[in-house]
């Protein structure tokens, strides 16, 4: 068979192999290709040269030799073949060298360095250009003979070269298109996991929904807040439970550069320790048992927005290096995974833990303390802003009536002197809580208090003491609950409480669970 046979019986084989080739197989088949192509030409090397627009390096995409002859380089760098040899195959021009090194020109001084480094002989380069632009080149060397390249070997490693360059070129928009695709499914699921979070922080948004209240007090926590909102720094509000830390936390973010972007807020002690971490980092499929897909955490929710970690101070130790890290490098892991993912979040933290007591006792790191604590707001209780509660019964009965079919026209003044010299361990949100229960009993436009918040019918005398009052209200809802602190109808929910607090408060006014009654003998 002759010379242009073998060549027509070759091209036929490489067309019907890359028609309709999925771009996964296209790498080995460029490679069964250049070997076909080696022993065709009966050279000793053949390589299928990139021409990156990126890059002034010529990339060997692929490259095939004869036994016993040594490999070039994956990339020819500026010392490597560039400095005559790139600039032409770049302008589409054919490099064709019969004899090397005499048939370089003087300006080819790498070259010819890099020509008696890899023992080249004779050489052929000819650049193949797709949509109009040169995108690679197929060159074939030898190293053993001198080799005269014919127009008609020229002409074969050009046709067999444009083959190549199209089935390169048209993987790599399969590759593209696929990686845009998978893109777009991440940034949906994304999008799907942070709307799924939204649509359960408006499911569970309850009482104040605005700050109100015009107290000394209350107005220097907002002009802190305002201050502190414009900066990125780091905010942690102090205080106790149910004093509206939340809801500052919201208008920080609402005055902030980042308000067009997501709040997203994770209580730290309503999840059990070994929930923490993936909550806040996410995971990948197959993390854990039970870990059937991937998803986001807090943390990549919250990019480019404000994170809002309430009970800061119940964070597992274990989690709180690893937060520190986001907070300093703006990096993390989600669990099961060894892709680094950077954020941009700023931190808002709260807390009604004595932290540096915690800091004492080893509890909690130093380094993260002072990483959140960069600016501290003390959140007042709500008896140190008495002035407030009438403006806050009011506008918990405007907001919340209609919602529950009721119309307050009136509220007694003994109802609403009683309101406001209670103690309110549990702060606004214990106030909500009584104010809610009135409501359900009071079917006339007058707000009923006595049951809802005094019991037995009647409203505490103006002249009590306000810790007994505390105490009495403490230990008639501990009845009701029959003295459960812990688990579902516990006490502490009903006052707003958490559990340790609300046995603190116990300890403090001395409130102890009676003795169960002997039996009857």
């Amino acid at each position: 068979m002759s010379s242009g046979a073998r060549f027509v019986a070759l091209l036929a084989d490489l067309s019907t192999r890359f028609t309709g080739l999925p771009a996964l197989r296209v790498t080995a088949e460029i490679d069964r290709a250049l070997d076909a192509l080696l022993q065709h030409l009966g050279t000793d090397r053949v390589s299928l040269i990139e021409l990156r627009e990126e890059d002034e390096n010529l990339f060997v995409a692929h490259s095939r030799v004869r036994p016993g002859v040594e490999g070039v380089p994956s990339v020819l760098g500026r010392k490597a073949a560039v400095t005559w040899y790139a600039p032409k195959l770049r302008a589409g021009e054919l490099v064709r060298l019969d004899r090397i090194p005499e048939d370089l020109p003087p300006e080819a001084r790498e070259e010819h360095d890099h020509a008696l480094r890899f023992s080249f002989r004779s050489h052929l380069a000819v650049p193949v250009s797709v949509g109009g632009r040169w995108v690679c080149a197929l060159a074939t060397a030898t190293c053993l003979d001198y080799r005269s390249w014919s127009d008609e070997t020229v002409q074969e490693v050009r046709i067999v070269g444009q083959l190549l360059a199209n089935a390169l070129h048209r993987a790599k928009l399969e590759s593209e298109l696929r990686e845009s695709v998978d893109e777009l499914r991440r940034l949906r699921d994304s999008l799907r996991a942070e709307n799924e979070y939204l649509r359960e922080e408006i499911d569970s948004e309850a009482g104040f929904e605005q700050i109100v209240g015009r107290s000394p007090a209350l107005r220097d926590v907002l002009e802190l807040a305002a201050q502190v909102a414009e900066t990125p720094t780091s905010v942690l509000l102090l205080g106790e439970t149910g004093t509206g830390k939340d809801l500052v936390a919201r208008a920080i973010h609402s005055r902030s550069p980042r308000r067009e972007r997501a709040f997203v807020r994770l209580n730290c002690a309503a999840l059990p320790p070994s929930l923490v971490e993936s909550e806040l980092f996410g995971y990948e499929k197959g993390a854990f048992t039970g870990a059937t897909s991937s998803k986001p955490g807090r943390f990549e929710l919250a990019h480019e927005g404000t994170l809002f970690l309430d009970e800061i101070g119940e964070l597992p130790s274990e989690v709180q290096a690893k937060l520190l890290r986001v907070l300093q490098d703006g990096e993390f892991e989600r669990l099961g995974a060894v892709q680094t993912r950077k954020v941009d979040v700023r931190l808002v933290a709260a807390t009604n833990r004595d932290l540096e007591r915690a800091l004492a006792e080893g509890r909690f790191r130093k380094d993260l303390f002072y990483r959140i604590a960069a600016f501290p707001i003390e959140m007042p209780p709500l008896r140190d802003r008495v002035e407030d509660i009438p403006l806050l019964v009011w506008d918990f009965v405007h907001r919340r009536g209609p919602e529950l079919g009721r119309r307050i026209e009136r509220i007694p003044e003994a109802a609403m002197t009683a309101l406001s010299r209670y103690a309110w361990p549990g702060n606004v949100r214990e106030l909500g809580n009584v104010l809610e229960r009135a409501l359900i009993l009071s079917k006339g436009p007058e707000l009923r208090i006595d049951e809802a918040f005094a019991g037995a019918g009647r409203v505490k005398p103006a002249g009590l003491g306000l810790l007994e009052m505390e105490r009495e209200h403490i230990v008639r809802v501990l009845e009701r609950c029959r003295w459960k602190i812990n688990g579902p109808g516990n006490a502490a929910e009903t006052l707003g409480l958490h559990p340790n607090t609300l046995r603190a408060r116990l300890h403090k006014l001395g409130i102890e669970r009676p003795a169960p009654h002997a039996p009857h003998a």
